[in-house]
């Protein structure tokens, strides 16, 4: 493509915040601490964790930049920076979250296949840009559009980069056309990331930003935009990122018998402790003959397809019993899961102070605005390639002994 290209090696990649724990070098992935994800809730760009497939592309002349758009539709056109960057430009902020976002406790369970991730494959930002229904309604196909005339169903993202799932070829997924022409779905070509420039590893000059929906939907570097007929055939939507029973295992799958996935279900995660955590004791209150010391927690919970977070619920005795946490998003600002001054596509942090004994194990579950909430066992929903693994999430507290 003028103006951008794709490397063949990783001999031009960009530097890195040096926090960030490394799953794999080439290509790069790589996670913040989790308990940088509480520290605030717009997650910086240096600390928002990195997927790639391949070396990250480079931009060779702006002005040259454009995104062709074509398939099934009567005006292919070709898209300059600069053209899109002239459409009215939307502010929306969403939490990504890569599919296998706690890849590592379910391969515990049994081994998966893919990158090994903790719990801080996710990340929340202020993502500026156009909205898709905008540059759709330019090449002539209307907003709220589920089939153009020539039997486009569906919006092909093709990316610039070289990846090895797709024999050197491109990452590329793909939407209904129905989500892509629904202003109110959110859907951008963003070229903003919390008010700066994309950086080169989120995509610079331009991605796709698909709110509600796995990371993987949202498309980096992007090259052109294709209306299609059926979903795109692509190694990442056909043979990828979906969700299988544990009896499915790598001698007796079939990848056409489920869908690609898109939303992602309801999750929480506690980020302010480890999953083993000795914790020193400061002042201790004594009752009775038991010794108790108060323990902040705090972590995130999100729900795809723009469902709200209900209520989180903690329990500090192994899940014998339960208390609600506080939620919030915004300073000052209550929350109230659906409500209309929410972040719709975003997370919601919470907390919750407690008195916890010297040895036990707290866990979080949250349920969304759907009543669905979070499962119990991650057996129960261990798959192959260890995507969504969401089930309730527990640490292991001990704390230190102290002269009363």
């Amino acid at each position: 493509m003028p103006g951008l290209s794709g490397p063949s090696d990783y001999s031009q990649e960009p530097s890195r915040h040096p926090c960030l724990h490394i799953n794999a070098k080439e290509p790069f992935n790589a996670e913040p601490p989790r308990s940088a994800l509480v520290s605030s809730y717009v997650t910086p760009v240096e600390l928002f964790f990195k997927r790639n497939h391949g070396p990250i592309p480079l931009v060779d002349d702006i002005e040259r930049y454009c995104v062709d758009i074509n398939g099934l539709i009567e005006s292919p056109k070709k898209l300059y920076f600069r053209d899109i960057r002239m459409l009215p430009k939307y502010n929306v902020t969403a939490t990504l979250q890569c599919a296998g976002n706690r890849r590592t406790a379910m391969s515990i369970t049994r081994k998966v296949k893919g990158v090994g991730w903790n719990v801080s494959a996710i990340g929340n930002a202020v993502w500026g840009g156009a909205k898709l229904a905008d540059i759709l309604e330019l090449i002539g196909v209307p907003k709220l559009t589920s089939s153009t005339q020539s039997g486009g169903k569906h919006i092909e993202f093709v990316s610039i980069d070289k990846c090895e799932e797709e024999n050197g070829g491109p990452y590329k997924a793909s939407i209904p056309l129905s989500q892509a022409t629904n202003p109110e779905a959110d859907v951008l070509l963003a070229y903003e990331m919390n008010g700066e420039p994309l950086n080169r590893d989120h995509g610079y000059p331009l991605r796709v930003i698909v709110p509600g929906v796995i990371g993987a939907r949202s498309v980096k570097w992007l090259d052109s935009i294709n209306i299609i007929a059926e979903e795109c055939q692509g190694f990442f939507m056909q043979k990828d990122y979906k969700m299988f029973p544990p009896s499915v295992d790598w001698g007796n799958i079939s990848w056409n018998t489920r869908k690609p996935q898109m939303d992602f279900p309801v999750q929480s995660v506690i980020c302010s402790l480890e999953d083993a955590q000795s914790i020193k004791p400061g002042k201790v209150r004594s009752l009775c003959i038991h010794s108790f010391i108060k323990v902040r927690i705090s972590g995130y919970a999100v729900s795809g397809g723009c469902r709200g977070i209900e209520r989180v619920d903690v329990s500090i005795d192994g899940g014998k019993t339960w208390r609600e946490a506080t939620r919030f998003q915004k300073t000052g600002i209550p929350y109230i899961a659906d409500g209309i001054s929410n972040d719709k596509w975003a997370w919601v942090l919470f907390e919750l102070t407690v008195d916890i004994p010297q040895s036990t194990e707290i866990i979080a579950k949250a349920v969304d605005s759907a009543a669905n909430v979070q499962p119990e066992k991650v057996q129960d929903i261990w798959n192959l390639r260890g995507i969504l693994n969401t089930s309730w999430h527990r640490v292991h507290v001990r704390i230190g002994h102290s002269n009363m």
